[in-house]
Formats: C-alpha cells, structure tokens, sequence
C-alpha cells in the first residue's frame, strides 16, 4: 500500500467528466467516461493523497427532470431536491465502481465509499427570491407562461437560444456530513461526496433540516467542504488546461499563477464571466482565505503533473 502523503485534497470534476456534449449520453458512454477522467485522480491515489472527490451534475438533472415532465400525469413529480440526490447517488455509484477497478487492477489498498451529502444554505439567500439557475429543455413562450401559471415556475429567456425554468442556486454555508467525512478520509478511505454541489438544505424554526428546491454550484460547495474537512488543497478539473485573462481574445494571456488579491481584481474586472469561470476562481479565493495551501485549475489530463507546478494555475495566498 502506497503510504499517505499527509496532504489531503479536494478534487472537483467537472461535469464533462460523465458527460460529453459530442457524446451520446447512454450509461456505457457515461461510464467510460468516468473510467478516462480518473487518470488524474489516480495520479494523486498513487502518491498518497487523502481524497475527497466532487462531481458537477448539470447535464444529468436535467435528464433527471426531463424524465420528469415525460411521466407527468403517469408517475409522482419528484421535487428538484430529491433529483439532485438521485443523480448523486447515481454519479456517484460510477465513479466508486470506476475508481474500486482502478484500484485493485493497480494493486492499491484503498476503500471507496459515497456519501450522499446535504449542503446548508441560509433559506433567506437572495438567491431564492430572485432565481437565476438554468435548468431543463427549452420551451416556447406560450409554454413557460402556461408552465410558470400551472406550476408555479420561474422562467426566463436564455440569451437567444429560447425559454427555460430557473431555480435559485443559493451560496453554501456548511456540509452537514463534514466531520463523518472528514473521519473517513483520515483513516485513507477516498470519499465521492458534494456531487452537483450537494442536496440543498436549511435549518427551519425547530431546528431541524429541511429540503430546498434549488441547486448549489459544485465548486463553491467544494470549497466549503474543503474548509471544513482542512484539506490544504482543492483541483479543479475542467475542460482547459490553465485560466486564461481575455479568454478567447487575440490578446488572450494564460496564467500559471495568481494570488488571491490577484483574483479578486480580476474578478471585479470582469474577467471570469459568472456562467463558466466566475464560480471556479470565487471558489479559489474563499478556500484559500478560509485556511486553504492552494488551489488548483487545470484540465482531468494534467491533474497529475499540476502537481509539481507543471500544469495547470495556481492561486496561493497573498
């Protein structure tokens, strides 16, 4: 058994990591894409990390709710939070399985588990008055208005592309199974855990936890998670290789670095559009300000050499 670095960390992949855009999404695509995005994480595993891993959920709560609206009138309608847990469940069953082969077919000793994770957020967010989350298909007008009066959602126009559902994605405050997984992940065993940023929860006026229909960005939930657990490093695998300034421009400057003040600036600049990389680099900055060594962006094919500081950008304290 390959003995434990000390160091543990936070990997959020991305939700390209089950589902590609160009690729039917059939469960034997959607597990041999879990198989090819765990080349990275299994370079941490061989060096001895201690790791808990986190999964976007994006396109498969979509499917999960597109399902849905196919049944209406035949089955149940499941409320956004019990999709949201289905689809962490599910998620995180091909990823434990896919990395449980992994594992033994490398000769390494380590236990897989998945924890089905509920996320506190404060049920007076302003995000839950004022939706902004877009899920599901796209509808006609006439639909959406008929929708919104039927069943009572929010909709708004997406760009030009047509009318959808918007959900509130309030700001996560803590994750209600942090010392559990903290403890398990002490003791070495690899936890798939926050999957689609977790079940939204908050506390009512008995004290107890109650279920939200809303969504939770991963990434911000990692970061909590992170904290929580006192993981010195989070990674976030995407799509691209490095963060980028004036990305997609002639005059594009990809970063290998970048200080949390760094970040902040460019995020106030604008430079992080709130739709792909905004989430990502707020992420950085609040897990590095909460006690965090460093964060770390970089695409599933170099999580690996991001490590020595050979891929990838890093945001590290001031």
């Amino acid at each position: 058994m390959t003995p434990f670095s000390g160091k543990t960390a936070v990997i959020a992949l991305g939700g390209n990591a089950i589902t590609q855009p160009d690729v039917e999404d059939t469960i034997a695509n959607q597990f041999a894409n879990t198989r090819r995005s765990l080349d990275g994480v299994m370079e941490l595993i061989k060096s001895g990390y201690k790791l808990v891993i986190s999964h976007g959920n994006g396109p498969q709560v979509g499917n999960a709710i597109l399902r849905i609206e196919l049944a209406r009138g035949k089955a149940p309608i499941l409320p956004l939070g019990i999709c949201v847990a289905d689809t962490e469940g599910g998620m995180g069953y091909m990823i434990e399985q896919s990395l449980q082969n992994r594992i033994k077919k490398e000769g390494i000793d380590r236990s897989v588990v998945t924890i089905i994770t509920q996320v506190i957020v404060d049920r007076d967010d302003p995000q839950i008055s004022n939706p902004t989350k877009f899920i599901g298909q796209f509808y006609s007008e006439e639909e959406v208005k008929r929708f919104a009066r039927e069943r009572g959602w929010v909709v708004k126009k997406d760009a030009n592309r047509g009318w959808r559902r918007v959900v509130p994605s309030p700001t996560p405050i803590s994750v209600v199974e942090a010392e559990t997984i903290k403890s398990l992940v002490a003791g070495g065993t690899i936890v798939i855990a926050a999957g689609g940023g977790g079940i939204p929860v908050y506390i009512d006026d008995n004290g107890n936890l109650e279920g939200l229909d809303a969504v939770i960005d991963k990434d911000l939930a990692s970061a909590v998670l992170g904290k929580e657990i006192s993981s010195e490093i989070l990674m976030i695998l995407t799509s691209i290789d490095k963060v980028a300034l004036n990305f997609g421009r002639k005059d594009q400057v990809w970063l290998d670095r970048m200080t949390v003040s760094e970040a902040e600036e460019h995020l106030k600049a604008g430079q992080f559009p709130p739709g792909s990389m905004g989430p990502k680099i707020t992420a950085a900055v609040q897990f590095v300000k909460g006690g965090g060594k460093e964060v770390i962006v970089t695409s599933f094919n170099n999580a690996g050499r991001a490590l020595d500081g050979s891929a990838g950008t890093r945001i590290l304290p001031d």
